[in-house]
């Protein structure tokens, strides 16, 4: 079986590209290996507007199930509501859309890939994928060069007895007992009566008790007033926040020639998580190329994966003095902090484009964690910056 490019996983990030292929090259011939039983699994993926370009959000509208104006954010010390739009997608609309662009055969499902290079895909079944380009969109390794943090989370779809009154997404109510680090409850109103809920934690480990976590969704809808009728789909994630490491080192550890998307490139915001704008960039990188075989779509794949990295050191900065600047029960002040900033630097951060004022404002005046903790910290990360 020939193909000009092989995805291997069905995720985000390849999903995207496929898609993306199928807009503006729809002479290349696309396949999509999977090992659920559909493209996306069972996720949600949430972006601001200013996160992509007018262009991007006209490309990937048919994919947003849900947007809003404004959101609101809730700390002890009060809340606060921020004029914002504020879109999410969701992985059955991602599914539908490729399965619409792709042509029968080439998308396949409930199928690990055993084996692979830059030109070959092997199957469980033992069939044989020939292909100009092989892109792996598989995720994080278990064992990868990167020193991660972790962001981890269960969410709940609830149906409500009575209607909820939110007016707009809560991207973090850090009101909740602190717990496991830095810990949040995230909702978003999907209609009067029905609301995405998840129980979020920035974490030093990777590990997830589902179970404990949805007894929490529960108990803080309780809390809020709501009297739920039906819970509905439940979705959990254990997410990478960086501090440290080279996403070029992720390329050395990857088979020769094969390239890399979405997470396993070090494509995904430091800060916060958000993978959606870096996985539409990346599907227009590749679907703008003139040539497209193994050997242009990796250069470009990695420059584009390097310069990202490269870009974004002051995120992991700010990673590194939250995670080790800070108590685990005290974190939640770093963020409190950063949101009582200007509407649009936020923004900014949250799209990857803060400016040089934009981070000296993020920084000047007294930490919310021990001065001295702050300057070893700061020390430390020049020294790494230097000694490369």
């Amino acid at each position: 079986m020939d193909f000009d490019i092989v995805l291997v996983g069905g995720g985000l990030a390849n999903g995207l590209i496929a898609l993306r292929l199928s807009q503006r090259r729809p002479d290349i011939s696309v396949a999509i290996v999977e090992s659920g039983s559909r493209v996306g699994g069972n996720h949600i993926w949430s972006s601001f507007d200013d996160d992509l370009s007018p262009e991007q959000r006209e490309w990937t509208e048919p994919l947003i199930a849900h947007h809003w104006r404004e959101y609101s954010v809730r700390f002890p010390k009060g809340v606060r509501t921020l004029q914002a739009g504020y879109r999410t997608a969701t992985s059955g609309l991602l599914a539908d859309a490729v399965e619409r662009a792709l042509p029968a055969g080439h998308i396949i499902t409930d199928m690990k890939a055993v084996a692979f290079d830059a030109t070959s895909v092997t199957l469980a079944d033992q069939r044989v994928l020939w292909a100009k380009a092989v892109i792996d969109g598989r995720g994080l390794a278990s064992e990868q060069p990167l020193d991660l943090r972790w962001q981890k989370f269960v969410g709940l779809e609830l149906e409500l007895e009575n209607d909820h009154g939110l007016a707009g997404p809560i991207v973090m109510d850090a009101t909740v007992a602190q717990l496991d680090g830095y810990r949040f409850v995230y909702t978003l109103p999907f209609g009067p009566r029905r609301v995405l809920v998840e129980d979020t934690y920035f974490s030093d480990v990777a590990d997830l008790s589902a179970a404990a976590v949805r007894d929490r969704v529960l108990d803080y809808a309780r809390l809020q007033g709501w009297q739920v009728a039906r819970v509905g789909r439940q979705e959990s994630g254990i997410l990478p926040m960086a501090l440290g490491g080279e996403a070029a080192d992720l390329w050395a550890a990857a088979p020769e020639g094969v390239t890399l998307s979405g997470l396993a490139s070090g494509l995904f915001h430091p800060a916060t998580g958000y993978s959606f704008p870096d996985a539409v960039r990346t599907a227009d990188v590749i679907a703008g190329l003139d040539v497209l075989d193994g050997p242009s779509i990796y250069a470009a794949q990695r420059d584009h994966s390097v310069a990202a990295w490269r870009d974004r050191g002051f995120y992991r900065y700010l990673n590194s003095m939250m995670f080790l600047g800070a108590e685990p029960d005290e974190r939640y002040r770093v963020i409190e902090r950063f949101y009582g900033l200007n509407p649009a630097l936020v923004r900014r951060f949250y799209s990857g484009q803060s400016t040089p004022f934009d981070k000296l404002r993020t920084l000047v005046g007294k930490p919310p964690i021990p001065i001295t903790r702050a300057a070893r910290i700061t020390l430390s990360v020049l020294q790494q910056r230097f000694s490369r």
